[in-house]
């Protein structure tokens, strides 16, 4: 009896990553990602805000395989709307819709993020009654503010654990600029970001020990989604520090690729 011949095995299908990092972050925070699809050929394309030493760069499909979009906390709003509405699958990492909710959780961060708006701003009376107005003083204050801030997103995890960031050094007028700027998109959010592409398949990534987004923002994100899969990582924060992180967003996409 003749053996009939057995079809070749399926190659995966190309996949082509747009990737873009949330506030106080920047692109080379997706290398960990890059390094461990090397295998898979995957092609990243990686956004870049520009609050460091690296120039802003938007982000854009180059029109080849599967279209998967990976954001970290702001960045899904930080891409264009054509941009996030082309993509085939969606990886939401410790994001949200609404990043102020309401009630005294949301008067709380807004008075957060007042002050730290502040610690951006050029004028004098930023800097306090008697402060020195020179541009290194001006940076060094953005440093701190942007070093506590990261400190924040890490915790409960070591700060000493991020990968290099825009609070590593003093930070210049232009990236302030951007920060400020990107500080008051954060604080108007009031949805999913525009573009949001309907019924394809979303992964949701929640830290579980958040202490950047509030319980009432993840909230609202997995409501404005119903369709799509969370998964929650206990006793980790914003930053996500987690060494099976990658691991278990490449198992759930092996299952929703072609």
């Amino acid at each position: 009896m003749a053996i009939p011949d057995m079809p070749p095995p399926r190659r995966p299908a190309a996949v082509e990553v747009l990737a873009m990092h949330g506030w106080a972050g920047q692109g080379s925070s997706w290398q960990p990602w890059q390094r461990a699809t090397a295998a898979l050929g995957w092609r990243w394309h990686c956004g870049e805000r520009g609050y460091g030493p690296e120039a802003p760069l938007q982000p854009s499909w180059s029109g080849e395989g599967v279209r998967l979009l990976i954001g970290h906390s702001l960045g899904p709003h930080l891409v264009t709307p054509e941009q996030l509405a082309a993509a085939d699958v969606v990886v939401l990492l410790a994001s949200f819709g609404r990043f102020i909710p309401s009630g005294r959780a949301g008067r709380a961060l807004r008075t957060a993020l007042a002050g730290m708006a502040a610690q951006l701003e050029e004028s004098p009376e930023s800097a306090g009654e008697g402060a020195p107005q020179t541009e290194a003083s001006r940076a060094l204050r953005a440093q701190a503010m942007l070093q506590t801030f990261l400190s924040r997103a890490a915790a409960p995890q070591s700060s000493q654990e991020l990968p290099p960031l825009p609070g590593d050094e003093p930070v210049g007028p232009q990236a302030r600029q951007r920060l400020r700027a990107d500080l008051q998109l954060l604080e108007s959010t009031s949805g999913l970001p525009a573009g949001f592409p309907e019924q394809v398949p979303v992964l949701i990534v929640e830290a579980g020990a958040d202490r950047i987004v509030e319980p009432a923002s993840r909230k609202l994100l997995r409501e404005a989604l119903p369709q799509a899969e969370c998964l929650t990582l206990e006793g980790v924060g914003h930053a996500l520090l987690a060494p099976e992180l990658i691991p278990l967003v490449l198992e759930w996409l092996q299952r929703r690729l072609p």
